[in-house]
């Protein structure tokens, strides 16, 4: 059962000639009480009147899936077993992050009919998003009462990162068909297999001409070569604590999984295996022997639920793991933070171990690029204190760059926008080297 505003409003009218009355100096008690009996069954009856909202069945259609912060069209499906109208309001249960309307929605139901109602929702949270129910009041004839029931309807949507680094895949695929196309390399290189021969072209290196094709044609003929194919590019993301610190307007995680998605969906364009393990102390996600369109859907599907954990990343364990998909990888990258040496300690003592012969070491960290304006700053005190913390961090940083590359692998940062087109645009360098 529940009260609407309209009892209020009926209780306070006969407050009127109860104060009236007692003003007077006449005994004003029989009155109240008998106007309270009234109310009573006014409430009473309307509630006993109000249809019954549990013979009500839900049902709803939805995506599976939906991508964070974009509008999600949910329809409730309102299903009337019982014999009598039912008006009302309805409310769907979901979790405060899937962004649902707070106003409850008014149903008008006949019996033995369904009606379908539009719920909007927009995720604030990536993973599992759920509802379990539907909570659904029944309205009496005076409007002064009814009916409530929560009817069991229980239903999730998976909320997929954004993939905001989309924008710059059309762009790179482009130069990776011009790089595999029409202007194939002309040096080979160990990432390089044989493409094609043509004529001579003053200005060609002369490293490159077949002297037995050109012996057969009785001209210059060059042999030109591309980026090999079937590669194997491991990506590794540390979703330990130094992921859930905030550069941006998000945390270095989100960063990470945006460069994961855009350099995974380049190298599957490009023909390569993609392998991709989350790791801190246990596996959170992992996506290998996915091959051709159906990649980024698994790895975007595989690091939804995945949150940053406030613990210490086993970096052994990390690259045991790289290791399990790919025992000799053409290219591991690695994403995680590049901040003090302190806290990379762990991670700068594995890494010789991870650079051998045949394979890149990536290392991609997502910065705030609001330090070096920080680092800056001049006039009072606090901003003194604030220039002399971010010029320590970067200075800390700094070190931490230069001891990965002492260990042989490359080292990329980048503000979160940034970081995803530069690690996809040292991928493609790699391939116009014939390294990969």
């Amino acid at each position: 059962m529940y009260l609407t505003g309209r009892l209020a409003l009926l209780t306070g009218l006969g407050a009127v000639p109860v104060v009236l009355l007692n003003a007077a100096g006449a005994n004003a008690w029989l009155l109240a009480l008998s106007w309270v009996v009234v109310c009573a069954a006014a409430v009473a009856t309307d509630v006993a009147a109000a249809p019954d909202p549990r013979l009500l069945r839900v049902t709803r259609e939805l995506p599976r899936r939906a991508r964070l912060g974009e509008p999600v069209a949910v329809r409730l499906r309102l299903i009337n077993t019982g014999g009598r109208r039912l008006r009302g309001l309805a409310r769907d249960g979901w979790q405060p992050t899937a962004g649902a309307p707070a106003e409850r929605i008014a149903i008008d139901v006949p019996p033995g009919e369904s009606r379908a109602y539009r719920i909007g929702l927009v995720p604030r949270r990536r993973g599992e998003l759920r509802t379990e129910f539907a909570a659904v009041r029944s309205a009496g004839p005076l409007g002064m009462a009814g009916r409530q029931a929560v009817i069991g309807a229980p239903a999730a949507i998976r909320v997929l990162p954004p993939f905001h680094s989309r924008r710059h895949l059309a762009s790179r695929v482009a130069r990776l068909r011009e790089l595999d196309g029409n202007t194939s390399v002309q040096v080979r290189g160990q990432g390089t297999e044989f493409d094609s021969l043509r004529e001579y072209v003053r200005g060609d290196d002369v490293r490159s001409i077949d002297w037995r094709a050109t012996a057969r044609s009785g001209t210059t003929m060059l042999r030109t070569w591309r980026p090999e194919r079937d590669r194997h590019v491991v990506i590794v993301v540390d979703t330990g604590r130094t992921a859930a610190a905030r550069v941006g307007d998000g945390t270095r995680l989100e960063a990470a999984f945006e460069a994961a998605l855009l350099l995974g969906a380049l190298a599957q364009r490009a023909g390569d295996h993609v392998h991709l393990v989350a790791f801190d102390r246990v596996v959170r996600a992992r996506v290998t022997g996915v091959e051709g369109s159906a990649l980024l859907p698994a790895m975007v599907d595989a690091l939804a639920p995945v949150d940053a954990q406030l613990i210490d990343t086993d970096w052994d364990a990390a690259l045991g793991q790289a290791r399990r998909l790919a025992a000799h990888p053409s290219l591991l990258v690695l994403l995680t933070a590049q901040e003090s040496v302190d806290a990379s300690r762990g991670f700068l003592g594995v890494l010789p171990a991870a650079v051998r012969p045949g394979t890149t070491v990536l290392v991609g960290t997502a910065t705030d690029s609001a330090l070096a304006d920080t680092a800056r700053l001049r006039g009072s005190a606090d901003d003194l204190y604030r220039a002399a913390a971010a010029e320590a961090a970067l200075s800390a940083s700094t070190r931490v760059t230069r001891a990965i590359e002492r260990a042989g692998a490359d080292a990329i940062a980048g503000a979160p926008e940034d970081l995803p087109p530069r690690i996809a645009d040292r991928y493609l360098a790699l391939k116009r080297a014939g390294r990969l």
